[in-house]
């Protein structure tokens, strides 16, 4: 299990980012502060604070690296 900041803070991001993880068998969640959603789930992202970087922890290490490369527009440090 490894993690990655992204950044969210728009419609338009949110909509992209669950196509992209969606295109995965993987398992991905995003963490923001005690809650806990399924990164495939666009309802439960825009229950989140946005304003902020989230982080995405990828349950799948073996497909960590193809993840990460996909999800490059929304990665920040």
């Amino acid at each position: 299990m490894k993690t990655i900041k992204v950044s969210l803070n728009s419609i338009d991001k949110v909509k992209n980012f669950v196509n992209f993880v969606s295109k995965f068998d993987s398992d991905f969640d995003l963490v923001s502060g005690r809650y806990v959603i399924d990164a495939k789930s666009i309802m439960g992202i825009f229950s989140l604070d946005l304003s902020k970087p989230i982080e995405l922890t990828v349950h799948d290490d073996a497909a960590y690296a193809e993840v990460a490369d996909a999800l490059k527009e929304f990665i920040v440090e």
